[in-house]
């Protein structure tokens, strides 16, 4: 009887795989029905990594890890998951990622579990390439319920942040939040910050752009609104949603004091820049090195009037410094005086660089403002100006693609 049973599971194993898409090389012509028979574990091992590797496109080493995590017991799931996800526009490449990162979706029921899903995102106006680029990175989602997880938590996104427009910001720059606690997590933390008198501007902003800080546990988020207000900053403000960023941030933080302190500044001065503007705080450390080498060795300015205007740190100067300093020195003169505004300045010499460098080109080049703005490139064409075709870096970090 024994026998009989272990027959039978030998049996059923080697039926699954039988008319396997991809056999095993030379598994039939070879052995024929007999080796079929007697097919063993680690032979079903190997087609599900034969599966992984041709028909999901990871590579060997990836599919013999991943193969032990999913039991293929035929192809009508996993085949109709991969035409499900081409079908939303995911390529190749992304395929193969997500089955590397969550294998367990092949499993999935493609129709039933996966489809209203994705049907759901696109009718809030997720597109297929962001839907794609999303679920790629962080495929959980698709594992959660659609009624009692994806649908809750949209509702409550929706309720803050108002439009599906933010709501799909969210979703792109923090999809983590679709799989986190919102009951234990969020919504305390919502619910503490509003009875500070947190307009719901800022908290629609604390979701869509720092969503880390609300996913905190609640005793942690409200230690951080705690350091956040002893500095000064004021809960109906952005600066204070900033602020919270940059403090939960520690490493950064200190990593930018120690580049503003090799160029003079005192902890004075740190902390009345940060004030001003939370965010000169959370910068790569090569950033203010640059903006204060460029400003105080090759302009002459004070690196301590450079820390009364901190917002200087969210431009890519170097570009419109050149063009003022050319054209318009005694500006210059007078700023490093004193008796100018530095942020005015600026602000006029983004105006100047728009009318003659943007606007007057924009009927040969429709795209121009776009690229000015980095949410778009061109390469190598001819009709731009020269400063599409000669610079990397432009305003708020927009970039031409080499």
């Amino acid at each position: 009887m024994a026998a009989f049973s272990i027959f039978k599971r030998v049996f059923r194993s080697a039926r699954v795989f039988r008319n396997y898409e991809h056999p095993v090389e030379g598994l039939d012509s070879q052995f024929g029905l007999q080796k079929q028979l007697f097919c063993t574990r680690p032979v079903q091992d190997d087609c599900t990594v034969s599966y992984l590797v041709r028909s999901c496109g990871l590579p060997p080493e990836s599919a013999t890890l991943v193969s032990p995590k999913i039991k293929l017991q035929s192809l009508e799931k996993p085949n109709s998951v991969l035409a499900l996800l081409k079908l939303y526009g995911f390529s190749d490449t992304q395929i193969s990622a997500l089955v590397c990162r969550h294998p367990y979706i092949l499993v999935a029921n493609a129709q039933k579990t996966l489809l209203p899903k994705l049907e759901f995102f696109s009718s809030i106006g997720i597109s297929r390439l962001d839907l794609a680029g999303v679920l790629t990175s962080n495929p959980v989602i698709l594992m959660r319920s659609l009624e009692n997880f994806i649908v809750p938590c949209y509702n409550m996104l929706k309720s803050v942040v108002v439009s599906d427009v933010k709501v799909v910001s969210a979703w792109k720059r923090s999809s983590y939040i679709f799989v986190s606690n919102l009951s234990k997590k969020v919504v305390p933390n919502i619910e503490f910050v509003r009875e500070l008198g947190m307009p719901g501007s800022c908290i629609a902003l604390s979701l869509t752009d720092y969503a880390g800080i609300v996913t905190r546990k609640p005793e942690l988020f409200s230690q951080l609104v705690g350091e956040v207000k002893e500095m000064g900053f004021d809960p109906q403000k952005t600066s204070f949603v900033q602020a919270m960023n940059v403090l939960a941030a520690k490493e950064t933080w200190k990593r930018c004091r120690e580049a503003y302190r090799r160029w003079g500044w005192s902890e004075d001065h740190c902390v009345s820049a940060f004030r001003a503007y939370p965010l000169c705080m959370m910068l790569s450390e090569k950033k203010p090195m640059d903006t204060m080498d460029f400003l105080v060795k090759k302009m002459g300015w004070d690196s301590h009037t450079i820390a009364k205007y901190p917002h200087v740190f969210s431009y890519s100067l170097e570009i419109f410094l050149q063009l003022g300093e050319e054209n318009h020195p005694e500006v210059f003169r007078l700023i490093g005086e004193e008796k100018l505004n530095l942020a005015n300045v600026l602000s006029r010499l983004e105006e100047y660089f728009l009318d003659r460098f943007v606007n007057r080109y924009l009927s040969r080049v429709p795209q121009l403002l776009d690229v000015y703005q980095g949410k778009a490139y061109v390469q190598n064409d001819q009709s731009c100006p020269w400063w599409v075709l000669a610079r990397e870096k432009l305003w708020y970090g927009g970039g031409i693609k080499k």
